[in-house]
């Protein structure tokens, strides 16, 4: 799995108002890589982040999955390359308190059809250490528990690359890093490619490769 961002720049408003969020952007995640995306707030990290998962198109220049440009996909076409091939992980868990972890996990698959949903879900949770919590409701884990539930959430589906935005940032220092731990060793071990915008020096100094933002631009 392969996303790359060619000369990318991305713009919010018009006329006076347009603000340039990110400007000349060339940039690339693939499965295996881990890496960090730091910078001041403002900076432009989590505008890059969008564009890296095609939640967002580029006002100027051309994103790339596997090799092909994504100029000319649909709507609907960027969503099944979200489904398929990505995974999000964000600083705040969005978990359905009424749900327990099991089902959490296996609600996205579900909405989206996906086969033996249930299955894949008990092997997310599994690689996350909580094979022993899928009953549990999100007001009876901790923080930690339930960013790796979320974290599940994002894997059940196999992506090739998981996509995180502050991850830790809502975590004291000891749980965050846990959670920090177990992404290395999913990336170590599974392959797993990450891109992850991030506060945290520990965070940043973990990954394999540094991307430093500042003012819309890759220092």
């Amino acid at each position: 799995m392969n996303i790359e961002l060619n000369s990318v720049s991305m713009a919010y408003g018009e006329g006076d108002a347009k603000f340039w969020a990110i400007r000349d952007v060339t940039f690339s995640a693939s499965s295996g890589d881990f890496v960090s995306i730091v910078g001041p707030s403002g900076s432009g990290k989590s505008t890059m982040l969008h564009l890296l998962g095609c939640l967002d198109r580029p006002t100027e220049g051309t994103i790339r999955v596997n090799g092909e440009p994504t100029t000319a996909l649909t709507d609907a076409q960027m969503s099944l390359i979200r489904r398929d091939h990505l995974g999000f992980v964000f600083q705040q868990f969005y978990l359905n308190p009424s749900m327990t972890s099991l089902q959490n996990v296996v609600l996205p698959m579900a909405l989206a059809g996906v086969a033996e949903g249930r299955s894949k879900a008990k092997a997310a949770l599994d690689a996350v250490g909580l094979g022993d919590r899928l009953t549990s409701f999100p007001s009876q884990l901790s923080g930690g528990e339930q960013q790796r539930v979320a974290i599940a959430r994002a894997l059940a589906n196999g992506p090739g690359l998981l996509l995180a935005d502050e991850p830790t940032g809502s975590l004291d220092s000891s749980t965050g890093r846990k959670v920090l731990e177990m992404l290395v060793e999913l990336n170590e071990q599974e392959e797993l490619g990450i891109a992850i915008v991030t506060h945290d020096e520990a965070v940043a100094e973990s990954a394999k490769t540094k991307a430093e933002m500042l003012d819309g631009r890759i220092q």
